[in-house]
């Protein structure tokens, strides 16, 4: 009796299981160089701008109004204790800044400075401003430093920063979060309880 089989199965016949139809292969998404490239040119615009802010508010530099000079600023918009929150908002900026350019507590650094054009923003609209940096009151600057702060809170510094490496740098998502209530919190704690009516002028 031979030994070969009398007939041959395909797949799909019957009895034999059709094999699943599979998915082309595609590239994972990783990592790359150009994204690390856009996160430092990132910093240094929106942390860059920051500390020459806070120069102009700490120190008087580049025709900025110095801590006396803000503070008055401050008073004109209705907020109490304007010395210190004078100096908090220049060190804020100063520091918050830097340590955004370096990549140093990147979530927690951009958040600050996210509290502080809160600030200004909701002052701003508050007085009847717009949107366009052209128009009297306009927010355009402020809702892009903002908003490219808040990014940098999500995203954090990427792999050319000193913080390289740190929980919140290797896993940015759950740490921004975290940090974005903080800044968000503090801003309109800000906003909120250190503001009084606006003094009307004699």
């Amino acid at each position: 009796m031979s030994e070969q089989p009398t007939s041959v199965f395909t797949p799909g016949s019957i009895g034999e299981p059709v094999p699943p139809k599979t998915r082309p292969t595609r590239r994972p998404l990783e990592w790359n160089p150009a994204t690390d490239l856009g996160l430092l040119i990132l910093r240094f615009a929106i942390g860059g701008t920051f500390v020459a802010h806070g120069m102009q508010k700490v120190f008087g530099l580049w025709n900025g109004p110095g801590i006396g000079g803000f503070a008055q600023v401050l008073a004109g918009f209705g907020f109490r204790e304007t010395l210190a929150l004078s100096w908090a908002t220049g060190l804020t900026e100063l520091v918050a800044g830097g340590f955004v350019v370096l990549g140093v507590g990147t979530p927690l650094a951009a958040a600050g400075l996210v509290s502080i054009m809160l600030n200004v923003v909701l002052l701003k609209l508050g007085a009847g401003g717009g949107f366009f940096a052209s128009l009297p009151g306009g927010v355009e600057l402020e809702a892009v430093l903002g908003l490219g702060a808040a990014a940098l809170v999500f995203t954090g510094a990427g792999h050319v920063a000193l913080e390289r490496g740190r929980t919140w740098n290797r896993r940015p998502a759950p740490w921004g979060v975290l940090a974005m209530i903080i800044g968000v919190a503090a801003g309109l704690l800000v906003y909120f309880l250190l503001r009084g009516p606006v003094p009307v002028a004699p």
